[in-house]
């Protein structure tokens, strides 16, 4: 038996509708600027021509369920919400062509990727790495996963709301890469394997939120997603 200097993190895992089972995370991969209409609001218009998709990751724990409160987090003025459809895999693969790729999928889920964006931006014109602006803690909500194996989900409507007020409308088939490109690009780059997340890319619309603002949201065919901005957590006495 290993023995631990403290007791190492516990899995994270989402649960899985109609299973009392949960599903254990492995990995969370974010796949950017993956509709044309955001992609442009961010001042990077996509030509896929020329253009592979590209992808940034984030750690397991920064993970939360649906539902959850989260506090506004520290060294950010503009935390912003982009709704996603999330894909979980269910089985192994590399190098996995487009054509194969429907048999990795396990279910989808609705899913915000939660962001420093006054940090991004700056990362992203100095060139640095984003990971404070995006690999932020409880900054990658995800609802239940609904089970469809080998299902691929090329059309429906995709929303997101602040306050009860629309800010993201669009739909998953304007999609730049969709799932199956998706899945066989990324298994280029990684062995994928079961409980991998691949957060597929947000539509226009995103926006700041403040402390006490509810975001609801939903993928058509999915399910709902919610979340609650909590206030920022008071600093540690010095």
């Amino acid at each position: 038996m290993t023995h631990y200097l403290w007791n190492p993190p516990a899995i994270q895992s989402l649960p899985v509708r109609g299973k009392t089972e949960r599903l254990p995370i492995n990995r969370l991969f974010f796949v950017g600027r993956n509709y044309h209409a955001h992609a442009v609001e961010m001042g990077r218009p996509v030509d896929k021509s020329i253009e592979r998709p590209f992808y940034f990751t984030k750690a397991p724990q920064t993970l939360v369920n649906s539902g959850a409160t989260v506090a506004y987090p520290p060294e950010t003025s503009n935390y912003h919400f982009e709704m996603e459809m999330v894909m979980a895999i269910g089985e192994a693969g590399f190098r996995v062509k487009a054509e194969e790729a429907h048999e990795l999928i396990y279910g989808y889920g609705a899913g915000l990727d939660m962001t420093r964006r006054d940090l991004q931006l700056v990362a992203r014109d100095k060139g640095r790495p984003w990971d404070l602006g995006k690999d932020v803690e409880q900054s990658s909500v995800c609802s239940e996963i609904v089970p469809m194996p080998g299902v691929v989900i090329d059309q429906g409507a995709i929303a997101l709301e602040v306050n009860g007020v629309t800010k993201q409308s669009s739909n998953v088939d304007k999609l730049i890469w969709n799932v199956r490109e998706i899945i066989a690009d990324l298994s280029l780059f990684y062995h994928l394997q079961p409980g991998d997340l691949i957060y597929t890319g947000t539509p226009e619309g995103v926006g700041a939120v403040v402390p006490n603002d509810k975001i609801t949201g939903r993928v058509e065919g999915v399910c709902e997603i919610s979340l609650h901005v909590g206030q920022p957590e008071c600093a540690l006495a010095s």
